[in-house]
């Protein structure tokens, strides 16, 4: 069983490529589904990721307080601010933009963690990373939406706020609980968190597909492409702030893979919760969840190879 799981983590590119494919090919089967589950769905992922962190994967942020805040401060201004340019460049409708610009003030995922370890990058440096951003998140995520999207559509920013509390933040404190109430328990089960936060950031990815698969057929490729970019060059502009700051090398492979890789389940989340007069604005965090997979394999592979 472990063995399985361990195969479902680690070739999760594939596994979710492989459900947004067969919700375009078979969209009826889902689309029964009510969006709101994906809240649910996402509050679980964020469960399993509080039962994983320690008290030491925060002590990163007091001990090497330079590395965290240059990451942070290069998550939070090179992926909204490549949104923005992207939308504007690619001339994309509302809905769209929203939902690129969601990807991109969002914190760094889950993901990113196990792309680090497999590139050999400074693993301590990551996770301190996706926790201080996720903990920066209700603020950050909404006041970055309103600033960069907020002059055409009315962004909510308190409701944001409480949202990425509840979704978010209240889920991980209560796996965090857990692990310190029932250790033993929770070491029991952290072998197979990877491979059961994989299967439901797919059937999360599938069902935004198939939600919107007949406006995809007719003008997905555009979107597709902004969203390859947006995480391409999010991955190089991290590598690039590492090394014009002379970190060593597990560093910037840390900070590239954790400014690319977003938590693009929660910018669906938000745009179903608070933007559902523009149900397109789902689009970009579930294709974002496919590629970024994809690319955060590849990009894995050409880290450990130099």
């Amino acid at each position: 069983m472990k063995k399985l799981c361990h195969y479902i983590s680690e070739y999760v590119g594939i596994l979710v490529l492989a459900a947004a494919l067969l919700a375009m090919a078979f969209p009826n089967t889902l689309q029964q589904v009510r969006p709101t589950v994906i809240n649910y769905m996402l509050g679980v992922v964020m469960f399993g990721m509080g039962l994983t962190l320690n008290l030491q994967d925060f002590r990163i942020v007091f001990s090497r307080p330079k590395d965290i805040i240059t990451g942070c401060l290069a998550q939070f201004t090179i992926m909204p601010l490549l949104a923005w340019v992207l939308t504007r460049l690619f001339q994309l409708d509302e809905a769209l933009t929203l939902g690129v610009v969601l990807v991109g003030c969002c914190p760094g995922g889950t993901a990113s963690n196990v792309i680090t370890y497999l590139a050999k990058g400074d693993l301590a440096l990551s996770v301190g990373m996706t926790g201080v951003s996720t903990m920066l998140a209700p603020l950050l995520t909404p006041l970055l939406t309103w600033a960069l999207a907020g002059k055409s559509i009315n962004v909510d920013v308190a409701n944001m706020f409480l949202s990425i509390l509840w979704v978010v933040i209240l889920p991980i404190i209560l796996g965090l609980t857990v692990k310190w109430l029932w250790p033993k328990f929770t070491e029991s089960v952290t072998d197979y968190l990877p491979a059961f936060s994989s299967l439901t950031i797919a059937f999360i990815v599938a069902i935004v597909i198939a939600a919107n698969a007949n406006k995809l057929l007719v003008g997905g490729l555009t979107i597709v492409l902004v969203v390859m970019l947006h995480n391409i060059c999010g991955l190089g502009l991290g590598y690039l702030i590492g090394h014009l700051l002379g970190m060593s090398s597990p560093k910037k492979r840390a900070i590239s893979i954790e400014v690319g890789m977003q938590n693009s389940g929660l910018a669906s989340s938000l745009a179903i919760l608070h933007f559902a007069a523009y149900p397109m604005a789902t689009i970009p965090g579930a294709l974002f969840s496919v590629w970024h997979n994809l690319s955060g394999a590849a990009v894995a592979y050409l880290y450990k190879k130099n």
